[in-house]
């Protein structure tokens, strides 16, 4: 620690921080540009000068850039001398000489850190009249607009995305007052986190593209705090709402997960709330085939109700992408007996697999943020950029924590950003990826061979072997894994704090018994690891925490006609088992009710279906990979701004659905009810009630603001439907307010914010107002609980190890991959995800392309039980010979591990495991 002095006053900061870090912690506001908390400094636009002062003698002192000045021990400064000012002042006007000072149409106006800071500065005549430099804007996808033209060149684009995310496809080109930072041609950033440019770039240069068709400022959305719903990493989200659609997502931060960065599918995958497919109303089909009648909430529940009391057994099939209150509710519906995870049962082996891995290998696991302290990582069966981009960014930031080492044993302090990048150049600490395909983070990693999941496996436990002997040895391992093994033994060894990362994206249990082996391994070296495991859904934590039944069990019950009714919890059956299944299924089913905010082929097939609320109009708790239960609420009321529209939360429809089956009135119900009434039926889900404050929190004693202070329009936002304006919906079920009245201010703290501002800050900076630091944790803590913790001293090494891999003639095993756009259910259906998706294509090796006389452009048809599907082919050299890699979200009839046959697109299936000659087409 070390005392510093600003302006005649003393403060107590961390002596390893800079000036600017160590006062905006403070709460002494500086000006500043390209400082950034997660990126450190390089003084590179000269806007946060301060006056610095030798001792209490020196009455003159120097300007420094507080940026690049440590906060030593008796450091003096002042923010406020006149010269000091004078120089902020003059920074930013010759910063904003070739500015188009365009506020009134730029979409960053309301929430640009440029705004701030003009005002911050006193900055608000212009005096240059010459002509002003332009640029020519580029197509940069359907994700990210391009205004060059609001450039203040702070280099804070390109740091981001070239040295903390690893881009390599934008750049800055020019030389003295003339620089452009774009791509060296027009196209689609490559990078799965470049929407992360919409906050780090302090001005209008990058803005969502997303939003953009429908925009609206800052100060005219109405927020809610979320959490991300596209994969099991549990980010904290503020989606902004304006005229009943979501129109951007915003980063909120959390201290232990996402900080300040998002990946592009939880930014932009939103699009799904918005479409216009959705179902808004109760429907009723009568066969389950036909046209669809709307029916009022009323007569749907009495039909509904009817149906399950007259049928002899009902089903439930639930879903790890619905809260942990709306899978409750079915349960308490159907029955525990009756209840299904809504999971394919290959899926929920794993599941059950890795929550016993979580507690028993002695290694907890650690947060993102916990993540960047490793410093040697493995990765066994899983691409992190694509099954969890979130973790793959932060395991990059561990990876090149090596060149702080380095700059640490020089006496360079952490925050200077360029010092620490040319003294670490390429110097990184280990990171070794298992993997079939190539992956994203192949140009940080160990140069590896890409093997398949068996290989995978045996390498595995041959590396728990290594560390620990008691671990069980692997027979007939070749010479080369036998040697690979060894190198990551001794790296894991090495390390002082190791990672051990896997997760179900291949579904082999035989991966994760290695993993396991490995954790426990390092665990008996009493060593500072971790292990992590990635689930692949929002809640798939939390449904392995609440148990049931696997889906395969709810449509054999359903096939064999042992139940004939079921009810659907926000689940496209068709995007997880065969279709042939599932419609055998449901076609045996008297009674099938769908609850869903899509209108996917399960609802279609629906005899009653009821609209359920997304997760922007809704409230519920989700439980992170971590194990961490978070809560995320209502962002709007759907039916406000469309009364037509009967959308309600699952879980109130299913309470309603209950009482009608008991011939009982529909009793009023709240979140906190159906929350503490899950906790109780549940030990492992004991604490979710502690994830977020109830519908009694109070701040001053009001509740808390949804919409900012300056919010506009309410009043006529319903003009076309009424003159009179109704009141406000009110809030049972949350602290939050559907209003601008309410508390949304920094000074009480509090860990469910639903936008971040305070008096000066508009931008995404101001969340360091909402921090007990800059870069630290929330005032008030972060947000959720944690509900798994290992328990120490369990160490019963796993002996399955698989034999090594047998291709079969004439046949292909399948392997599903993850894909970050594209692969999911519900942000696949956004346009710009399907963008920026492309084609689904097959992976093959080149001697399987070779066997099958296919070229890069050609396409295969892949056969399997009468199923067959076309894809386009792309070949990569070190694949698997006799595998197959499949996309997710390709289809369910290719299933992982299955085997198929290929062929050509019109031609037969290749039966010849040899290689045609001269590159002919191979023998039949």
């Amino acid at each position: 620690m070390a005392t510093i002095h600003v302006d005649g006053n003393s403060y107590t900061v961390d002596g390893a921080d800079n000036l600017l870090h160590a006062c905006l912690s403070l709460g002494l506001d500086i000006p500043y540009f390209c400082w950034h908390p997660a990126m450190g400094s390089v003084g590179a636009c000269r806007q946060c000068a301060v006056k610095q002062y030798k001792d209490e003698e020196d009455d003159k002192g120097m300007l420094v850039m507080a940026c690049m000045a440590p906060s030593s021990d008796g450091t003096r400064i002042s923010i406020d001398d006149d010269e000091a000012r004078e120089f902020r002042a003059s920074v930013i006007e010759w910063l904003m000489i070739n500015h188009p000072h365009d506020c009134p149409v730029c979409e960053e106006g309301g929430h640009c850190h440029l705004q701030d800071m003009t005002v911050m500065t006193g900055h608000d005549r212009r005096r240059y009249r010459f002509r002003k430099r332009t640029h020519r804007n580029q197509y940069l996808g359907p994700f990210i607009a391009h205004e060059m033209n609001r450039c203040i060149t702070c280099y804070r684009c390109t740091r981001f995305y070239n040295d903390y995310a690893g881009g390599t496809d934008l750049g800055a080109f020019g030389a003295n007052s003339n620089i452009y930072f774009g791509r060296y041609e027009e196209g689609t950033l490559e990078s799965p986190f470049s929407g992360n440019l919409t906050e780090v770039c302090p001005t209008g240069v990058f803005t969502d593209q997303t939003h953009s068709q429908r925009y609206t400022r800052k100060w005219d959305m109405q927020f809610g705090p979320s959490v991300c719903h596209q994969c099991s990493v549990g980010c904290n989200i503020s989606p902004g709402e304006r005229y009943g659609d979501i129109r951007r997502i915003e980063n909120r931060y959390h201290g232990e997960i996402n900080r300040f960065f998002l990946c592009d599918r939880g930014r932009f995958g939103y699009g799904y709330v918005n479409r216009n497919d959705r179902p808004v109303e109760p429907a009723w089909r009568g066969d389950g085939q036909g046209s669809a009648v709307s029916l009022s909430v009323d007569a749907a529940l009495d039909r509904g109700s009817d149906l399950l009391r007259d049928a002899r057994r009902v089903i439930g099939i639930g879903s790890p992408r619905a809260s942990l209150e709306s899978n409750h509710q079915l349960r308490e519906l159907v029955g525990a007996d009756n209840f299904s995870t809504g999971i394919a049962s290959s899926e929920w082996t794993c599941i059950q697999q890795m929550a016993e891995l979580s507690l028993s290998t002695g290694l907890p696991t650690p947060t993102l943020r916990e993540v960047e302290e490793h410093d040697a990582v493995l990765v066994l069966g899983e691409d992190l950029i694509q099954s969890a981009a979130r973790v793959g960014l932060s395991v990059r930031q561990a990876i090149l924590g090596r060149r702080g080492e380095h700059a640490g044993s020089r006496g360079i302090p952490t925050w200077n950003a360029e010092a620490i990048k040319t003294l670490g150049q390429d110097s990184r600490y280990p990171l070794y990826s298992l993997y079939p395909a190539s992956t994203g983070l192949d140009g940080i990693a160990m140069p590896v061979p890409q093997l398949d999941p068996e290989a995978i496996a045996r390498v595995g436990h041959a590396v728990a072997h290594c560390i620990d002997d008691a671990s069980p040895a692997v027979p007939d391992l070749e010479a080369e894994d036998r040697d690979l093994a060894n190198e990551i033994a001794a790296a894991l060894l090495k390390a002082s704090r190791p990672l051990v990362v896997s997760g179900s994206s291949m579904e082999s249990p035989a991966i994760l018994d290695a993993a396991g082996n490995i954790a426990r391994a390092l665990a008996r070296r009493a060593c500072n690891g971790g292990f992590m495991l990635v689930r692949r859904e929002a809640n798939s934590t939390g449904l392995g925490l609440m148990g049931g039944q696997t889906l395969d069990w709810a449509l054999e019950e359903l096939t064999e006609q042992r139940a004939d009714a079921v009810v659907i919890l926000e689940n496209d059956l068709y995007q997880r088992l065969p279709s042939s299944l599932v419609e055998k299924a449901l076609g045996q089913a008297r009674t099938v009710i769908v609850l869903d905010h899509q209108s996917t082929d399960t609802l279609n097939q629906a005899h009653l279906s009821l609209p359920a609320s997304s997760f922007a109009e809704a409230d519920g708790t989700l439980v992170n990979m971590e194990g961490r239960a978070q809560r995320f609420f209502q962002v709007y009321d759907p039916g406000y701004i469309r009364p037509e529209t009967r959308i309600r939360e699952s879980w109130r429809w299913l309470h309603a659905l209950k009482c009608g089956l008991q011939r009982q009135m529909v009793t009023e119900i709240n979140l906190d009810q159906v929350t503490v009434a899950c906790a109780e039926h549940n030990p492992g889900l004991a604490q979710i009630v502690y994830a977020a404050p109830g519908s009694s929190y109070r701040v001053r004693g009001t509740k808390l603001a949804r919409e900012p202070h300056r919010y506009s329009g309410r009043t006529s936002m319903r003009a076309h439907l009424n003159v009179s304006e109704p009141r406000a919906p009110q809030d049972v079920d949350t602290p939050f307010t559907f209003s601008m009245e309410g508390y949304n201010g920094f000074d009480r703290p509090r860990d469910t914010v639903a936008f971040a501002w305070a008096p000066g800050w508009n931008s995404p900076q101001a969340w360091n107002k909402f921090t007990d630091e800059v870069g630290g944790h929330l005032s008030a803590g972060d947000p959720g609980v944690r509900l798994v913790e290992p328990v120490p001293g369990i160490y019963r090494y796993s002996d399955s190890v698989p034999a090594a891999f047998a291709s079969q003639e004439g046949e292909w095993r399948v392997i599903v991959l993850p894909r970050l756009f594209g692969g999911d259910e519900t942000s696949a259906r956004a346009e710009p995800i399907q963008e920026r998706a492309g084609r689904a294509e097959l992976i093959l090796s080149e001697r399987d392309a070779q066997l099958l006389g296919v070229s890069p452009g050609d396409s295969l048809k892949m056969a399997l039980n009468g199923s067959e599907r076309t894809f386009p082919v792309h070949i990569e050299a070190g694949f698997p010979s006799g595998m197959v890699g499949l996309p997710a979200g390709a289809g369910t009839d290719f299933a992982n591990g299955s085997w198929a046959s290929l062929s050509l697109a019109g031609s037969d299936p290749v039966m010849s495991d040899q290689p045609a000659a001269d590159g002919g087409e191979a023998r039949p």
